[in-house]
């Protein structure tokens, strides 16, 4: 069994209670056709700096072949969790800094897209500290944090990429009140726009982590499952039980190891 594997199997409890009743469900992603996919309307497009995303560990910049099966893992266990919920909102997350949560989401976005028939939408939802367009090397003109200010609309801040199937919201601000920003009307309004106009899309949020701020707690109710991020030999055990004390009433859909040892060859990523 592959470490993601065997990272993802320790959910607790049982499989996730995924929202909406049966008949209310939306059909599989991989029963829709390529028409189904497109998003209805079109987005600015926002450059990538492949030499960024190389130094920083992004796919498809990586030639780690242990790191791509694990990342292909863990995109094709998510999507079978996920099943034919009605909506796919799901919050990435750590339990404290340095754990590779925000590298987590940015692959996982990417490889969930390299699925012909996955479409994709990042929105670096870390406001205590954004991390996701940096990492990316992405250039844009407004992001979240405009938004928010109510600086730019919705339509503005969500961008096409040169990742055929993944759209990306960044940001580059942090805020101090990023929880009541989180609440706020102007998230809702967001939130709401991405599932009209993206409806066929799975949306990713990078949030901080759980030992630093009550966002994800403020946030949950709003998505679908929880992603949790733990890496070896840097988590705190003390830091994994506050944390599941903390996921207790979430839709926790898995965790994934970072940074262990158990690995397939001798050249250490994950």
């Amino acid at each position: 069994m592959s470490i993601i594997e065997t990272a993802l199997s320790k959910v607790r409890g049982r499989e996730p209670r995924l929202q909406g009743s049966p008949g209310n469900r939306r059909s599989s992603y991989n029963e829709g056709t390529q028409a189904d996919l497109e998003p209805t309307r079109t987005f600015p497009t926002a450059t990538l700096d492949s030499v960024a995303m190389e130094r920083n560990r992004i796919l498809p910049q990586v030639s780690d072949l242990a790191a791509l099966r694990a990342y292909k893992i863990l995109r094709t266990r998510l999507l079978q969790r996920l099943g034919e919920s009605r909506r796919k909102f799901i919050a990435i997350t750590g339990t404290e800094s340095g754990q590779g949560k925000t590298l987590t989401a940015i692959n996982l976005s990417v490889a969930l897209a390299q699925d012909p028939n996955t479409r994709v939408c990042l929105v670096d939802m870390d406001l205590q500290r954004p991390q996701v367009s940096n990492q990316m090397g992405m250039r844009y003109e407004s992001g979240l944090s405009d938004y928010l200010q109510g600086q730019s609309e919705a339509e503005s801040v969500i961008y096409s990429s040169s990742i055929p199937r993944l759209l990306v919201v960044p940001n580059g601000k942090a805020f101090e009140n990023s929880s009541e920003m989180l609440a706020g009307g102007r998230m809702l309004q967001l939130l709401q726009f991405i599932e009209s106009e993206l409806p066929q899309h799975i949306v990713l949020f990078d949030m901080p982590p759980m030992m630093l701020s009550d966002d994800v707690l403020t946030f949950a109710p709003r998505v679908d499952g929880v992603l949790l991020v733990v890496a070896e030999g840097r988590t705190q055990r003390s830091s994994v039980i506050k944390s599941k004390e903390m996921l207790r009433d979430m839709n926790v859909l898995g965790v994934v190891l970072n940074s262990s040892s158990e690995r397939d060859d001798n050249n250490a990523y994950y």
